[in-house]
């Protein structure tokens, strides 16, 4: 069992009821927890594994939601990732396409560098950030009751949507999915009906 903070979102289940909710979302996991969380939870094929882009979990996301406007794409990331890929926010915000999500999974430190205290903890504010790129929806949650109000919110508002989960900071087990690039970009494209198995 994951030891957390009490008062904060227990990501792994946080995590595992959204994506029970995500439909035919194309998923593009950042590095680190958001990709051991997704394998976890059951992996699939539409899930995209990065294995060396750190920061471009959101560029990825938005290149994928403009070549496939007919799916809805879900970029899930953390919060050092985020803040290291910052500036694609804006790009969000001027090609606006209205099947993009992005959720921040902010446990407030740099988890994978060693538990560093991160710059959300002090007074950066992600969806204020998100807003200040021209992002106009946005959404903050801070609970394990509110996965039902986010996945509406990640799976059905038009896009581009940004929130953000302020998650513990937790010790959840790795669950690596595959490794192999290849592997990993075949299996997508075929999902994506792009190429046969």
């Amino acid at each position: 069992m994951a030891k957390a903070q009490s008062n904060k979102i227990q990501r792994r289940a946080f995590v595992a009821a959204l994506l029970k909710e995500r439909g035919d979302t194309l998923v593009i996991p950042g590095l680190g927890s958001a990709t051991w969380d997704c394998s976890a939870s059951g992996d699939s094929p539409e899930y995209l594994y990065s294995w060396g882009g750190m920061g471009l979990a959101v560029a990825t996301a938005l290149g994928l939601a403009l070549a496939q406007p007919k799916r809805r794409v879900l970029a899930l990331t953390g919060d050092g990732e985020m803040m290291m890929g910052i500036g694609s926010l804006g790009v969000v915000a001027a090609e606006a396409p209205s099947n993009l999500a992005i959720l921040v999974l902010d446990n407030e430190s740099f988890g994978e560098t060693g538990r560093q205290v991160g710059l959300t903890a002090a007074r950066t504010d992600l969806c204020k950030v998100a807003e200040g790129f021209g992002i106009t929806r946005t959404m903050t949650v801070t609970a394990q009751g509110d996965a039902p109000e986010l996945a509406k919110f990640l799976f059905k508002a038009p896009g581009p949507v940004f929130a953000v989960a302020k998650i513990g900071l937790s010790e959840d087990p790795w669950s690596l999915p595959i490794r192999d690039g290849a592997a990993i970009a075949r299996r997508f494209r075929i999902a994506l009906g792009l190429e046969k198995a």
